[in-house]
């Protein structure tokens, strides 16, 4: 956890760098926009996490066969830059994902073969870093860098634990700003039968899972695509909040390292 916070911090620095100036794009095959922040996020935290003998599966590097990488017993999975149409925006709704994945203990195959253990999503612009480990709890870190340099159980110590209290309010569902779809409209209005009123909030990137974990947020359900690294760090930390990332198909926890990394429609809860 200490390199996987480091390594999110050395991340924030080099996006940091690339807000501050006019912002050049590139399209990916998928059309997907791509900055050189991504690029300078997905180095710094390679060169943080290559101490940890670990391999990394990141979005920017994602082309190894499936056979080899479910065989590993840990990796991490990393998103350098999550919310890449919110850099772009500059409304600061993005984040650095790094989990950390161990075997599930299920058999291996096109479902998956991991479980996220460890997650830190940290968010640069506004400083705020959330962090978990299992049977660590999970905790909310503001002004993070202030504190950059001590050890993981020295932040724990700083921060805020998950879920935090809050007043009365209606449920609350989070959605994602680009992904709008008719199941997610039917799922609040189910919602809506089940609890009468509803607030609904946006966000962008991985926040979303964090907004549910921290109780801020009580559903986020996401019927449209996401990949794994979009998802696995903020599920470690949802998990460790009491809350879950749930495939809507099986009602099961999400898998990893499946042979298509897309994840199934889900809900966190």
């Amino acid at each position: 956890m200490d390199r996987a916070i480091a390594a999110a911090f050395a991340a924030g620095r080099e996006i940091l760098d690339v807000y501050a100036r006019p912002i050049a794009v590139e399209l990916k095959d998928d059309r997907s926009p791509l900055t050189e922040a991504d690029k300078r996020a997905h180095a710094a935290i390679a060169g943080e996490l290559a101490g940890t003998g670990l391999p990394m599966l990141s979005e920017e590097g994602r082309t190894l066969p499936p056979g080899e990488r479910q065989a590993w017993p840990m990796y991490w999975l990393v998103d350098p830059l999550d919310g890449t149409k919110e850099f772009i925006k500059r409304n600061g709704e993005f984040t650095v994902n790094i989990a950390l994945m161990e075997r599930d203990g299920l058999p291996a195959g096109a479902p998956g073969a991991h479980r996220p253990v460890g997650g830190v999503l940290y968010a640069p612009v506004k400083d705020v870093l959330y962090f978990a480990w299992e049977g660590g709890g999970a905790h909310r870190l503001q002004r993070a860098t202030t504190l950059e340099g001590r050890g993981t159980y020295e932040l724990a110590a700083q921060a805020e634990r998950l879920p935090l209290p809050m007043p009365s309010r209606p449920f609350t569902i989070v959605a994602s700003r680009s992904h709008a779809s008719p199941e997610t409209e039917a799922y609040i209005a189910r919602m809506r039968g089940e609890h009468g009123e509803v607030a609904l909030t946006s966000m962008g990137s991985a926040l979303k899972i964090a907004l549910v974990a921290e109780g801020t947020a009580d559903a986020y359900p996401r019927y449209a695509p996401t990949m794994e690294w979009d998802t696995a760090a903020g599920h470690a930390i949802a998990n460790e909040a009491g809350r879950t990332l749930e495939d809507v198909g099986t009602g099961a926890p999400l898998r990893y390292n499946k042979h298509q990394l897309v994840n199934p429609w889900f809900i966190v809860h």
